[in-house]
């Protein structure tokens, strides 16, 4: 049975369609192109008229403001001298058409464009920044079989830097770097080289974010402003379970933060670090030098975290960081003695281990987790180090084995540990604390290699040597490198703090409890025992036994 063809209007109507489509796409581009040059056409043959109507407009406005700035016993002799000089004008031959001239002259004259012309291309001082800079990358850029190189000594630098932009002190502000498709960007080394060297040459002392574009053979160089150091601890707009670790840049982030400054109201992005049961990165180390900033910012973790959750400190520094927090509500012990800290350590590894049972329990049953599981737990540790040595010299169990479990079961039993450490300590860490810590938080002054080693990438901006307190970079998990800076949360009864953040930190601290009676001690009884358990017993007095004689 021979097969019958299908109407045509079957087989070309799709065709027909989509042709119709796009001559109508093409109709509205040609369309859209006539209204563009028309308009372009009409502002250019109406453009004497529009700046002649603006002059008259800041003539009439000139003249309004003179009438009403001269006193009312004299508006009526300056009327009759204007009347006068029309009157004059009218009557002279030829007078009324040399006082529209003069007027459209006047009006031309005041509807002029008054901004300066800027000048085009950059000055000679930026100029020889750039000729410079582009004679500094040609060992890097060229090769000695290019045909055509990009990069020549005494070549054109235009070519090579097509968009660039200035500061007020003729420094580069942003710079795109064109460069030939042979250079090694793929590798960490070649890309280092290229960004020291453009550090140097484009100004010391300013952060500059690098980004490379591999597809287009391009690297876009920018000056970064410097973050805001002012920013006092605060409640933050937070959900539970989010830390706000400090602040970045606003092109890193996709979120911010409503902030009070004085009586400023202002938005900052954040850096905010989510933990709890969905997180994958629940646990911190926060490294930096002495006077970093890495108390301040265990400090200000402690704070947002009492709003919702309780908190075990250990203090190794010994220098009473955390005596603020003693005896607040919420707060279950401030340690900065070897008996103190084992006890408060292993009590918190023993509460992991109860709540892990529980909630196993409840799910075999069906049941919701209890609510005594569900309160956060927060162990903050400030240079641990310091008690591994003293327990070493003791014969005593090292504190950072205890961590083991709430490090590799916290986030189940909603347990987080933030841990701080020193630059000159950090290869005494336990291999737990280094592989747990996956939230990696690095304060101070610090060289790229350190940075590579402690955030597992290198960073987007060159670091400075000269940072403030608090300043630094921040990486959760295999995210990206941030620039931070931690908000001014400093202790309270340290005489070199300010007014302002003294007041600002004793308003988030929680009331202080009832210390020593049992009915508040609730869930710290079991911590207690522990604590006992560690402290040398007291001698027992023998009574004297007295022998029978027979």
């Amino acid at each position: 049975m021979a097969r019958r063809p299908l109407p045509r209007i079957l087989s070309t109507g799709s065709a027909q369609i989509a042709r119709s489509r796009e001559l109508a796409r093409a109709q509205l581009t040609r369309s859209r192109e006539l209204a563009r040059t028309a308009s372009d056409s009409a502002s250019d043959v109406l453009h004497p008229l529009i700046t002649i109507t603006r002059g008259l407009r800041r003539l009439a406005s000139a003249g309004r403001r003179k009438w009403s700035d001269t006193p009312k016993d004299k508006r009526g002799p300056l009327l009759f001298l204007v009347a006068s000089v029309i009157l004059v004008v009218a009557l002279v031959p030829y007078g009324p058409l040399l006082a529209v001239i003069t007027l459209m002259a006047a009006a031309a004259w005041q509807g002029r464009d008054r901004e300066p012309a800027t000048p085009e291309g950059p000055d000679e001082s930026q100029t020889e920044r750039l000729r410079s800079l582009y004679e500094a990358l040609v060992p890097y850029f060229s090769a000695a079989d290019d045909p055509a190189p990009l990069y020549t000594h005494g070549g054109e630098w235009e070519k090579a830097f097509p968009e660039y932009e200035f500061d007020g002190t003729s420094r580069i502000n942003s710079l795109l770097v064109r460069y030939p498709a042979y250079f090694t960007d793929g590798e960490a080394q070649a890309r280092a080289r290229i960004e020291y060297l453009l550090t140097a040459k484009s100004g010391r002392g300013r952060e500059y974010h690098f980004a490379w574009d591999e597809e287009g053979n391009e690297l876009t160089v920018s000056a970064l402003a410097p973050l805001p150091t002012d920013i006092a601890a605060q409640r933050f707009v937070t959900a539970p379970g989010e830390t706000v670790l400090g602040f970045t840049d606003p092109t890193r982030v996709q979120r911010t933060l409503p902030l009070t400054h004085g009586e400023e109201q202002r938005d900052v992005p954040p850096v905010v670090w989510r933990t709890g049961i969905r997180s994958t990165e629940p646990h911190l180390l926060a490294v930096g030098q002495p006077g970093s900033g890495t108390s301040t910012l265990l400090r200000s973790i402690a704070l947002q975290a009492l709003q919702h959750g309780d908190v075990v400190i250990v203090e190794g520094g010994g220098t009473g960081e955390y005596a603020c927090l003693t005896g607040r509500d919420g707060v279950l012990a401030v340690e900065c003695g070897l008996a103190g800290v084992l006890a408060s350590v292993e009590w918190a590894a023993t509460e992991t281990e109860r709540r892990l049972i529980a909630v196993n329990r409840a799910r075999q049953a069906g049941n919701p987790p209890p609510e005594d599981t569900k309160r956060p737990l927060w162990i903050l540790l400030d240079r641990p180090t310091a008690f591994s040595h003293l327990a070493a010299a003791d014969d005593r169990k090292d504190p950072q084995s205890l961590l083991q479990v709430p490090l590799r079961h916290g986030r189940a039993a909603n347990v987080t540990v933030v841990v701080a450490e020193q630059w000159d300590a950090l290869d005494a860490l336990s291999d737990a604390v280094r592989q747990h810590t996956r939230a990696r938080v690095v304060l101070g002054p610090a060289t790229a290699e350190q940075l590579q080693a402690a955030l597992g990438a290198p960073p987007h901006t060159t670091p400075v040597a000269d940072v403030p307190a608090g300043r630094g970079y921040a990486r959760l998990g295999t995210g990206p490198v941030h620039r931070l800076q931690v908000p001014a949360t400093p202790d309270p009864y340290d005489d070199a703090t300010s007014d302002a953040h003294r007041q600002a930190v004793l308003e988030l601290l929680p009331p202080r409890t009832t210390p020593v009676e049992a009915e508040s001690l609730g869930t710290l009884e079991s911590l207690g025992t522990l604590e006992k358990a560690y402290q040398e017993p007291e001698p027992v007095p023998a009574e004297a036994v007295v022998a029978e004689t027979s």
